[in-house]
């Protein structure tokens, strides 16, 4: 079972944090039928944290969009008069599912808390999706109403309401007093890259859960670190993720309130870096997250000078470990900053490992330690606990699980077992006390009876200073069953390419083919399709 860093604070300092009457006492309680760590005072529900943020901070700007910006206070008063419309216009209620697409917009982040208020379940589409994708997501889901921008909405000739359209009335209603914290609030659609998208239900306490136990471990890094206090000042943080994926519905229901954090959107459209660093200068962002693809590009900027952007204190991001030579560039472009990735995914409400500061930067392979309300363990194929060391399948334990897949039993029971794990897919092993992500399992090459990990030849890839990007995907053989190709986008030749993976590579990892391509394709939340790579390079 792996660690996590309250394990590693004197037992003094853990027992003012998190013992009782602390201000993040954990307890173990039950979490549906099974016994979990649990923080002793938290909210009931999410309508229960907004209001608590707004009684704290009401004059504090919580959402700003381009077009408009509304205070903690003012959002409370905005969705309660938006759940009124929706439940006497529209008959929506606890239980019922809506579902939404479109890009982030006030109007969206200000339904998708009116739902969460009335007890609905909101449906984040992806808002990528083709026509037919929609249809299958809809079909699965069969909501009670389709909200959305006319643009995502053309793709589908489902009937539907435009965001638009939907305007808060003239008084609230107050928050659905039968609402619980083990109560759906959110379908988010799985990334589909293996087959049709699956419809992961998330609760209110994940979302609440995942908030807390982000705050702490946050705390306990800097005990540990003896760093100093943070500058003073509200957290400010700039969300480039959308709605339907976690990493932009977690914060905006609930890291963001739980934090008092002031979050500045972008206009709607493609990620630009230019329009980042503009946005972090005017509003004072503390706060970068996102894909390590898009930090270097931020630090990479010819046009970063131009810009003030001392206020960044933390660097989050997802999706993938980081490299040697990101990490290089946290100390070298912002030395005030510190970098810090999470692992986990929909089914977790993104909870599961955490690593920060230098440590992070010290082992760029590694994804951390368990996080503090979590449990992660290392599993072969019969289920068995692995030694360290060992590669196997990890499992994530935690009150921020998800409650299975709606309306698919036979997926849920193939990942999620009856003591609340959940298998997550993904091959990794302890490395000095740490987890170091090895690859999807489903990524996995298997070459004349060898199991290689795209992963570690992705990295040796990432650190050739003419590589801009990479990916390794394995093709058919006749004998071998498989073999390694590296996609790659840069300029240099396939000798090239070669011997620089033979050089710190046993002979069967080195890329027996080489396709160079302009770009690799990603998702709108910057995860990297190899499905659609494979179709591509292969077909």
């Amino acid at each position: 079972m792996l660690t996590n860093d309250l394990d590693r604070l004197p037992p003094e300092t853990r027992a003012a944090l998190v013992g009782p009457g602390s201000p993040f006492e954990l307890v173990r309680a039950d979490v549906r039928g099974v016994p979990m760590t649990v923080f002793a005072n938290r909210p009931p529900h999410l309508p229960a944290l907004l209001r608590s943020a707004a009684d704290q901070h009401p004059d504090r700007p919580y959402l700003v969009f381009p077009e408009r910006r509304l205070t903690y206070a003012e959002t409370v008063e905005q969705v309660a008069a938006l759940a009124s419309v929706l439940r006497g216009a529209h008959g929506v209620g606890r239980g019922d599912r809506v579902a939404l697409v479109g890009a982030n917009s006030l109007e969206y982040a200000l339904t998708l808390w009116a739902l969460a208020w009335l007890g609905a379940v909101s449906v984040s589409l992806n808002g990528w999706w083709t026509g037919a994708e929609l249809d299958h997501g809809l079909a699965l889901a069969q909501p009670k109403l389709l909200i959305g921008d006319a643009k995502q909405l053309g793709r589908t000739r489902a009937e539907a309401l435009a965001f638009a359209d939907l305007r808060p009335g003239s008084s609230g209603v107050p928050v659905d007093p039968g609402l619980r914290e083990d109560d759906p609030v959110s379908i988010l659609f799985t990334s589909g890259t293996t087959g049709r998208s699956k419809g992961a239900v998330i609760t209110h306490r994940g979302l609440v859960n995942f908030a807390q136990d982000a705050q702490l471990r946050g705390y306990t890094e800097s005990l540990l670190s003896g760093a100093a206090d943070p500058p003073p000042g509200a957290p400010v943080a700039l969300v480039v993720s959308p709605f339907f994926h976690i990493s932009g519905l977690g914060p905006l229901l609930g890291g963001g309130p739980y934090n008092g954090m002031t979050m500045v959107f972008p206009p709607p459209g493609r990620w630009d870096p230019l329009v980042h660093l503009e946005l972090t200068e005017r509003h004072g962002v503390t706060q970068w997250s996102g894909v390590p693809t898009q930090l270097v590009r931020l630090l990479r900027h010819p046009d970063l000078h131009r810009f003030d952007v001392g206020t960044v204190r933390t660097l989050g991001m997802g999706g993938a470990p980081i490299t040697a030579e990101l990490a290089a560039l946290f100390g070298a472009v912002l030395p005030g900053a510190r970098p810090a990735q999470g692992f986990g995914m929909s089914e977790t409400c993104g909870q599961g490992t955490t690593i920060a500061g230098a440590r992070m930067v010290g082992h760029p392979q590694s994804i951390g330690l368990a996080t503090p309300t979590s449990e992660v363990t290392i599993r072969d194929a019969s289920g068995e606990d692995v030694a360290d060391g060992e590669v196997g399948e990890i499992a994530i334990r935690s009150p921020s699980g998800f409650l299975g897949y709606w309306n698919d039993p036979d997926a849920t029971a193939a990942v999620l077992d009856a003591d609340g794990w959940y298998r997550t897919g993904d091959y990794g092993r302890v490395v000095d006390g740490m987890l170091q992500l090895e690859s999807r399992l489903r990524d996995m090459v298997i070459r004349g009876g060898e199991n290689v990990y795209p992963i570690e030849i992705e990295n040796r890839l990432s650190e050739h200073p003419r590589i801009l990007d990479a990916a390794v995907i394995g093709v058919p053989h006749d004998e071998l069953g498989q073999e390694v190709m590296a996609v790659v986008v840069g300029r240099l030749t396939e000798v090239e390419v070669r011997e620089w993976c033979a050089r710190t590579l046993a002979p069967y990892k080195v890329p027996a083919h080489v396709r160079f391509v302009d770009a690799l394709p990603y998702s709108a939340t910057g995860k990297l399709l190899k499905r659609e790579l494979e179709k591509r390079v292969l077909d």
